[in-house]
């Protein structure tokens, strides 16, 4: 095995796992690294956040999706650097590991532009455990306000502010709207969910801005129309536990939720490389790092200039096709063939989803809103679903949910709510 050329993978992402599957031949050796072990369908992952979809929909556990893969190890560990020198990863445990080439495709976080201090009171949501965390509570707050006799409480318990209207901003509210507008009413005794604030927030002119603009102020009249403030034009300039501050309006809010912007991972940093303001590596056209022909970085911890002199989006489709490519470059490269040419990322379209069938999607010319965008986005998404099992219980889900108007996940879990629970009200 030692004298097969051994690849590693850092991140079981969308380019992770594509790189991986793609990556075959009898000369090769392939770790694949994460710190968690499953991969995780991020476009659906707001559907956990809001009680629509359970976790193991959108997860699957990496050793299961490679087990046909006797080549592939999987491992399961914390990055804290590499040594280009001595071509070594390095692990939090301080074990290491060797490598021939190296991919690293470990993603990114979100971005607070300077506010860290928010994430305490704003949590964003990249992770399983964000989702559940946003989740617990989202819920928390509807439980707390069926007990609080304090008008001013009750109403912060039920404002509920999203920050960013990218398209995760937007599901979010979208969700958030129909839970207390169409769910929720009948299940409370003293409280009436549909008294609920859902505010989204937006530093920029308006909503969906890397989506044309009559497909944006579509979604701004449809957020509106079920009840959602969009407040565009004014940034955060506080946030906290009690309250979110939008301008020099200090909104009282137990619920705030970040999607204004990402980082990337710590890969600059372990490769001793000034990355770009979001701390993206920047990568030559064949994806690898200057002077390190062994290195790759893809996805969105990678800053990738497209042939046509634009940036490559921070996407699930781009992270797929980068994968993609890295595997068919490695394959000709060990092989003794000429490269494959610079990467070339093809744009499939944008999607979002606003609410209860109603989307939009843009596919350059073609632009499609209303009921016929929602479908498209919901066959996009149970196509690119791993298995076939995970996609029946996606679509029973999504079927459960809105003939009957109600979710099968809304479950408070892992720990304690992290409201105080007021005193209870006056049962006679």
């Amino acid at each position: 095995m030692d004298k097969k050329h051994h690849v590693v993978v850092v991140g079981g992402g969308f380019g992770g796992l594509a790189c991986v599957r793609d990556l075959k031949g009898d000369n090769l050796r392939i770790t694949l690294v994460d710190s968690r072990n499953h991969h995780l369908f991020q476009p659906l992952l707001y559907q956990v956040a809001t009680s629509i979809l359970p976790t193991s929909e959108i997860a699957w556990p990496l050793r299961h999706l490679l087990r046909d893969r006797p080549e592939v190890e999987t491992l399961m560990a914390e990055v804290t650097g590499v040594d280009a020198a001595t071509q070594t990863l390095r692990f939090e445990d301080g074990g290491s590991i060797h490598y021939d080439t190296l991919v690293l495709a470990t993603g990114a976080r979100h971005s607070y532009f300077g506010h860290d201090d928010w994430e305490t009171a704003a949590p964003g949501l990249k992770t399983l455990e964000d989702a559940t965390a946003i989740r617990r509570r989202m819920l928390s707050a509807f439980e707390a306000a069926e007990r609080s006799t304090d008008p001013q409480e009750r109403a912060a318990l039920l404002t509920f502010a999203v920050v960013g209207a990218g398209p995760t901003g937007v599901e979010l509210v979208g969700i958030i709207a129909e839970l207390a507008q169409r769910i929720l009413p009948r299940e409370f005794r003293h409280i009436d969910t549909r008294e609920a604030r859902v505010m989204l927030v937006e530093a920029g002119p308006r909503v969906l801005a890397a989506f044309p603009e009559d497909l944006s102020a579509y979604t701004k009249q449809a957020l509106e129309k079920l009840g959602v403030e969009v407040l565009c034009g004014t940034a955060v300039t506080a946030c906290d536990e009690d309250a979110i501050t939008i301008g020099d309006a200090r909104i009282p809010a137990r619920t705030s939720i970040w999607a204004a912007g990402v980082k990337a991972s710590r890969a600059a940093q372990w490769l001793n490389i000034e990355g770009d303001r979001a701390g993206r590596v920047p990568v030559g056209s064949d994806l690898t790092v200057a002077g390190h022909p062994e290195i790759f970085v893809i996805g969105d911890t990678a800053a990738v200039t497209n042939v046509d002199g634009k940036p490559v989006p921070g996407v699930a489709p781009a992270a797929k096709q980068q994968g993609e490519y890295v595997a068919r470059l490695l394959a000709h490269r060990i092989c003794g063939k000429s490269a494959p040419g610079p990467f070339r990322y093809r744009h499939k379209g944008s999607l979002a989803t606003i609410g209860r069938k109603a989307a939009v999607a843009d596919f350059g010319r073609i632009k499609l809103k209303g009921t016929l965008a929602w479908w498209v986005w919901g066959l996009a998404h149970i196509y690119f679903l791993i298995g076939t099992r995970n996609r029946v219980a996606v679509v029973w889900s999504w079927f459960w949910s809105h003939t009957t108007g109600q979710s099968s996940a809304r479950l408070i879990t892992q720990g304690k709510q992290g409201l105080a629970v007021p005193k209870a009200p006056s049962m006679e």
